[in-house]
């Protein structure tokens, strides 16, 4: 399955439901309101926290390469009354009509990207879109193995029409050398005597942060600070989620 496929069916059906609790939007309005305007989110998904920083009165745009996803995006934006511009794009291929002060991922979507070459195209096209002197936000982590004791434990939800809703890791591979963890997942949706089920890969790939900021520089970005969830400066050694800030070199 091509990367930009995962989030697509039953996925994105089972995305909403399973979904603990709704992206903080505050961090990302006030990166917003620092790096200036327009804005725009990558891996947008389905609205959070776009929708909100809309309703802030925040210029801000959303990419995705998931068209069921922002099919979802847009029937909440209806539902609430928020007007907001998508564009079904993959990160790697960027090509939007605007310059942005301000471009950034609401969580670790760029370790979705499969491969080093695919993330330099996806840094490439952020320092295309960046406005003189703005700024791009990238949150990177490097995954840990599912333990054993959570393969095959079932996550349940009830959708809108009580249909149930199942997601659990069926198998997990992790590749060191190539920095690749793949997690078999499987989805389940169950309504009646009707029942749907699909597994499929999820691979995330990670960045040692020397690596990160030799890709960036490749794309012709500079890495000007990283922080972890706090804010604060991060240690070189630092494992949790990192923050990185970037300008055009």
């Amino acid at each position: 399955m091509d990367p930009a496929d995962f989030y697509t069916g039953i996925v994105a059906e089972i995305y909403g439901p399973l979904k603990s609790f709704p992206q903080d939007h505050e961090p990302y309005a006030a990166f917003i309101r620092q790096a200036g305007m327009p804005a725009l989110e990558l891996g947008c998904g389905d609205g959070d926290p776009l929708l909100e920083l809309r309703r802030l009165g925040l210029d801000v745009d959303g990419v995705d390469s998931s068209a069921d996803m922002l099919e979802r995006l847009r029937r909440r934006a209806d539902e609430q009354g928020v007007r907001v511009t998508v564009f079904h794009q993959r990160m790697e291929a960027l090509n939007v009509p605007r310059r942005y002060g301000a471009i950034f991922l609401a969580g670790p979507t760029f370790t979705l990207l499969p491969d080093d070459a695919t993330a330099t195209a996806a840094l490439r096209g952020i320092r295309a879109h960046l406005a003189d002197g703005g700024t791009a936000l990238v949150p990177l982590f490097t995954p840990a193995p599912t333990p054993a004791e959570q393969i095959g434990r079932v996550r349940t939800a009830v959708g809108p029409d009580g249909a149930e809703f199942r997601v659990s890791v069926v198998a997990e591979q992790r590749d060191e050398a190539a920095r690749t963890q793949t997690t078999l997942l499987r989805y389940e949706r169950h309504h009646g005597s009707d029942s749907i089920v699909e597994d499929r890969p999820w691979t995330m790939h990670w960045y040692p942060r020397e690596r990160f900021e030799e890709l960036a520089a490749a794309a012709g970005l500079a890495v000007t600070a990283v922080t972890d969830t706090a804010g604060r400066p991060a240690p070189a050694d630092a494992a949790e989620l990192l923050y990185f800030r970037l300008h055009v070199a």
